[in-house]
């Protein structure tokens, strides 16, 4: 994922909220969510090239999501796929205590009642505190101008009694370009600075893939969507964690 906004235990009826964006490089092939054959207990959308996923639940109440750190001034790390930390969050509820071998990133993973914030750029690993929280190519709530036009807008999504998904939806469509004065610098150039700086993205060759909004009840119940932009499809889940229900009857 290249955005991820969370709202962890603000809204009354839902301790968890989750909308996200994927951008990649669009050749990248990659399957939509569903639960997976050989691992029923995993819903999310997977990549076919090295075969981790950037977003999932699991029908024991794990979330795992992952963004990739952004600096190409860093030193390039020939390492595995972070799309396998997100499986083995996923599969196991942790991550090994040295991740320095695999490219940047963030990751935020666990069940509702103990969420936490791993990042190989400065060893982080703390748990995530209630709030609305931002991440995109930097670290956990970085202010770059679309983290927080999107913290805002879910802020306010959050508001109600009942978060509308759509409008969280509409929010991750959003392709306004920050100012080139709040443009961060990550060793673009001008141009690829700007094209990155929505929280939509779409350019020749690269941008946002699909979109995921995530809730998790008070009861345990989980809310799953995924809108994958090209070709276009939509995912819908929802089910609570423990029954023993089979993965194609939870499918809405």
């Amino acid at each position: 994922m290249c955005l991820i906004a969370i709202a962890y235990k603000v809204h009354p009826r839902y301790p968890l909220i989750v909308a996200a964006n994927r951008d990649e490089f669009l050749d990248r092939l990659a399957e939509p969510a569903r639960f997976w054959p050989a691992e029923p207990h995993v819903l999310a959308g997977r990549d076919r090239r090295a075969g981790g996923t950037w977003l999932g639940v699991t029908t024991g109440g794990r979330f795992a999501a992952l963004t990739n750190y952004r600096d190409l001034r860093l030193p390039r790390v020939p390492g595995p796929s972070r799309g396998m930390l997100v499986r083995q969050a996923l599969d196991h509820g942790f991550v090994p205590a040295d991740t320095s071998d695999y490219e940047g990133f963030n990751l935020v993973y666990g069940t509702v009642d103990a969420l936490r914030y791993h990042t190989n750029i400065d060893g982080r690993e703390e748990a995530l505190s209630p709030g609305v929280h931002g991440l995109s190519n930097h670290l956990l709530n970085t202010p770059w101008p679309k983290v927080q036009h999107a913290k805002d807008r879910l802020s306010a999504v959050i508001d109600a009694d009942e978060p509308a998904v759509d409008a969280m939806f509409e929010m991750l469509s959003d392709a306004t370009q920050a100012s080139d004065e709040q443009l961060p610098d990550t060793g673009l150039d001008l141009e690829r600075e700007r094209a990155l700086s929505s929280i939509c993205i779409t350019t020749d060759g690269y941008g946002t893939r699909c979109s995921t909004v995530v809730l998790v009840a008070s009861d345990g119940t989980i809310t799953f969507e995924e809108r994958v932009r090209e070709p276009r499809s939509t995912s819908r889940y929802s089910f609570r964690p423990g029954r023993s229900q089979h993965p194609e009857d939870l499918r809405r």
